[in-house]
């Protein structure tokens, strides 16, 4: 055998343990590759579990904000006075002297009613009234010289009594007929007609006084404190954006609503167009003493608090991302910023949206 044919011989030897050895790395380096892989695999599950675990919220920043402590509140005008007339007799209408809308003032006659039956009676009951008086007379001095008893003449004296108040009463009645204003203001509804049957009670006129109207706003217990009867307040109507009306306030509560909120009743004297109409709506301005200047208050965001701010309640975000239900004590209202009295510190997180889906303690993730 030759050298060159013994060299062939063994590299076919030794073919089979390369290719072993060949195939052994690559299973190994196959092996090491999925291991790596299933590893990397775990880790961005962890990390896609820990994300849909968190819930995304957007926050804000409690802090201090130098706000002019002026706040407004809105309500309704309503009139000054306001008379549902009725009749005070029964009768049929003789004739109406006013319309829906006319000026009326005390004293004014508005309508009559049929006073023939009223006026026989009244003659009736004068009659009587002087028939008492002389037999009165003649007791008073029959009395004096004996002729009629004490008794007598204490029964002459009631009937003359008795007679002088059904001659009052009668008197009353027909002036009854005459119906007349008792207050200043406008027809706003007039339900009769001539010819109509009323009775006692009957109503005949609306009469509304819009020479002055009250506005009826309510304020919380931080701001009813500063207020004070007879006060100036700037009012506000929404129909007239540019115009401004001065009241005074006339009522503070108090006692407070359902809401926790008093009550406020502010007196604005209308202009000679009568202006201002009941029924609208209107603002007022409360100022603060210090009018004009800003003072640095600590506030939140109104739309923080869970289920509006009467709940007192919101979710302050902490370090860990997680989150704490938190009661706090709220003050005056501005704008869209509410005052915060206690339960926040300053430079706190608190979650202004997604509160619907946090309970306390939950992981938050806050959107970019």
């Amino acid at each position: 055998m030759t050298l060159k044919d013994n060299k062939n011989l063994h590299m076919k030897k030794a073919r089979p343990i390369i290719y072993s050895a060949l195939a052994i790395i690559l299973v190994i380096a196959g092996a090491y590759t999925l291991m790596k892989n299933k590893e990397k695999n775990k880790e961005q599950t962890a990390i896609v579990a820990q994300t849909n675990d968190a819930i995304m919220v957007n926050s804000a920043v409690v802090k201090y904000e130098h706000i002019a402590t002026d706040y407004s509140s809105n309500g309704t005008f309503a009139p000054f006075q306001e008379l549902s007339f009725p009749s005070e007799i029964s009768g049929r209408i003789v004739k109406v002297f006013v319309d829906e809308g006319s000026y009326v003032r005390v004293g004014q006659t508005l309508a009559t009613i049929k006073k023939d039956q009223l006026e026989v009676d009244n003659s009736t009951a004068r009659a009587n009234y002087q028939n008492a008086i002389i037999d009165n007379q003649r007791y008073e001095n029959a009395f004096k010289t004996g002729g009629v008893t004490k008794q007598q003449l204490d029964n002459s004296r009631l009937q003359l009594k008795n007679a002088k108040a059904q001659l009052e009463q009668s008197n009353i009645r027909v002036g009854d007929t005459n119906v007349k204003a008792t207050i200043n203001g406008v027809v706003n509804v007039r339900y009769i007609e001539p010819g109509s049957v009323v009775a006692p009670g009957t109503r005949m006129f609306d009469i509304v006084n819009v020479s002055s109207l009250k506005l009826k706003v309510t304020v919380n217990e931080s701001q009813v404190a500063n207020l004070r009867l007879g006060e100036t307040v700037e009012v506000k109507a929404s129909v007239f954006p540019e115009d401004t009306f001065q009241g005074k306030i006339t009522f503070i509560a108090p006692l407070a609503d359902a809401s926790l909120s008093f009550p406020v009743e502010i007196q604005i004297e209308n202009n000679s167009q009568n202006k201002l109409r009941a029924g609208m709506y209107g603002t007022a301005v409360f100022s603060s003493k210090d009018k004009g200047i800003s003072h640095a208050i600590l506030v939140a965001p109104k739309e923080a608090f869970v289920d509006g701010v009467s709940s007192g309640q919101v979710f302050v975000i902490n370090k860990d991302n997680t989150v704490t239900l938190t009661k706090v004590t709220t003050g005056r209202v501005f704008g869209d910023q509410i005052e915060i009295i206690d339960g926040l510190k300053p430079d706190q997180k608190i979650v202004t949206t997604g509160q619907i889906n946090l309970v306390n303690g939950d992981k938050i993730q806050i959107a970019k």
